[in-house]
């Protein structure tokens, strides 16, 4: 049962603080025994409101202290947590919402004016709950609408969590939709607990009770890559940012609180590095983190080992995998290895963890073997893996064996490293050749003066397809296109080379801060090359 991790933490580590930068301001402090008590009385108040085992109760939410109390009090109580990505389109909002039929909606200030829009849109939502104290309660058109703090507040402080089938779900997160309509990943009360186990080990993020958790990575993306079930789970400290995400903000946090370790997408950690170097600022307390989400480049890893002392463990996975898939944790040896050699291992997305397989399938259909070279299909099966999408008879992922199909290409290594080498729409196929756009990407992304960096394959009437760079420069300078192909041509043969580099201002992103390559496609489908490179 997920609300066994809660009962541990307020037994065993009850002082154990948990920090929030709240939605309305202030930082709030509080420790374990009082998260479990007040989770207690956000229990009573669903059953007061006729929730029901299996219902589904959304959040509209950042991480804060009350969406980590209604982690428990929804899930504790049998009925499913689906945690809303508020930056979805308006209409895949409302798309969920009703695929999920979801009961209640619990908010955020923030996003009143956003319910307001769509609520006409909900037919299935019956109240809507704002996350917040009687002096900030807002004016709202918002019908039901219900206070938080005043509903909880004569509560009891018990609630006698009911014991069920570990198997029964306790959370759904739908998957950013960047084609056609998101698609839910139902989470078990079974595949939580394992998943933060199998997450918290030492040969994946090594986490225990003498660590200060930041997980910026959102509670509405993959359970904060399950850091609320983890931090409970070992006793941690918990630092929660709440809805300042921008670089001060987050460093302030983790000096102030001495976070050791942290977690967010790539994206996350540019900004703060920009800031950092910037400023001259330090993150002296700050010992690991870990960064997915997309390929983390090389060159952040250097950054962060080299000027600030943090080991980067780079981490592979996906909504379906809980999140996690892989970890990048060094072993002995590739302890052992050249320095250059080592680092360059630890770059990889890195090894499975006991309680998941991988297998990754070749051209031919076969196992790909473990040469470091070979590319496959990556496939991925075990306890936290997703086996089918919520609602959706018409998508059966799975094979016949039960082995879940990722959409990414990896290889495998002799030291039992996983690297992804692209997204199966992303590959580019070139005179019969084939250019990984990821490799491409993250080379640039060591460049001095690229801030980020993506690739896309468009059609070239000789050599059926090429490689389009698209560049944002960094605010200091902005190189030119020479200066880009002359620093990727150490790493790369003439052919696999960009045909053309664009600089722009900004990148598309999804709701989860990765780059969009179905828009960049669409924006550049009608873009023609005027040179004539390619294989030879």
């Amino acid at each position: 049962m997920i609300s066994s991790l809660l009962d541990y933490a307020a037994s065993y580590h009850g002082k154990r603080e948990i920090i929030t930068r709240t939605v309305e301001g202030p930082i709030h402090r509080y420790t374990y025994a009082d998260a479990r008590a007040r989770a207690a009385q956000a229990a009573n108040t669903l059953v007061k409101l006729e929730v029901s085992p299996g219902d589904r109760i959304a959040t509209l939410a950042w991480n804060t202290h009350r969406h980590f109390e209604l982690f428990y009090a929804v899930s504790g109580l049998g009925a499913v947590l689906h945690t809303i990505n508020p930056r979805l389109f308006e209409e895949q909002i409302r798309y969920i919402v009703n695929h999920a039929e979801d009961r209640v909606i619990f908010l955020d200030l923030n996003f009143v004016e956003l319910a307001e829009k769509l609520v006409d849109r909900f037919p299935t939502v019956e109240h809507y709950v704002i996350l917040t104290d009687r002096s900030h309660m807002p004016e709202t058109s918002l019908p039901n609408a219900l206070c938080y703090e005043d509903l909880i507040a004569d509560e009891s402080t018990t609630f006698k969590w009911p014991e069920f089938d570990e198997n029964t779900a306790s959370s759904l997160c739908y998957t950013s939709g960047t084609t056609g309509n998101p698609k839910g990943v139902l989470y078990s009360h079974r595949s939580t607990v394992i998943h933060a186990l199998g997450a918290a080990q030492k040969g994946a993020l090594d986490l225990g009770c003498a660590d200060t958790i930041l997980p910026i990575a959102p509670m509405y993306h993959a359970n904060a890559w399950a850091m609320p079930y983890i931090a409970p789970m070992v006793g941690a400290k918990l630092v929660l940012p709440g809805p300042k995400m921008d670089a001060p903000s987050i460093l302030e946090l983790i000096n102030s609180e001495q976070v050791t370790f942290a977690c967010a997408v790539p994206t996350v950690w540019t900004m703060v590095l920009e800031h950092l170097q910037a400023t001259g600022g330090r993150i002296d307390s700050l010992k690991r983190t870990t960064i997915g989400g997309s390929a983390v480049p090389q060159s952040m890893m250097d950054i962060f080992r080299e000027e600030y002392g943090v080991t980067v463990l780079h981490l592979w996975g996906m909504t379906e995998t809980s999140p996690m898939g892989t970890v990048a944790t060094q072993t002995p040896d590739v302890a052992a290895l050249p320095q250059k050699e080592k680092h360059n291992q630890l770059a990889k997305q890195g090894r499975v963890q006991y309680g998941i397989n991988i297998k990754i399938i070749d051209k031919s259909g076969a196992l790909a073997p473990r040469d470091g070279e070979t590319s496959g299909d990556l496939w991925i099966k075990g306890p936290w893996a997703a086996r089918c999408y919520y609602k959706r008879e018409d998508v059966a992922p799975l094979d016949a064996d039960g082995w879940f199909p990722t959409g990414d290409v990896a290889t495998w290594d002799a030291y039992g490293y996983m690297k992804i080498t692209d997204r199966t729409k992303d590959v580019i196929k070139s005179g019969g050749e084939w250019i990984s756009s990821i490799e491409l990407e993250n080379a640039a992304a060591g460049h001095p003066q690229v801030r980020q960096a993506a690739v896309i394959g468009i059609y070239h009437p000789k050599w059926e397809e090429r490689p389009l760079m698209l560049i944002v420069p960094t605010k200091a300078a902005a190189p030119t296109k020479q200066e880009i192909l002359d620093f990727l041509s150490a790493k790369f043969a003439k052919w696999q080379l960009p045909e053309d580099v664009l600089f722009l201002d900004e990148l598309p992103l999804t709701a989860t801060g990765k780059i969009m390559k179905t828009a960049l496609r669409e924006m550049y489908k009608d873009f023609s090359f005027s040179g004539d490179s390619g294989p030879s």
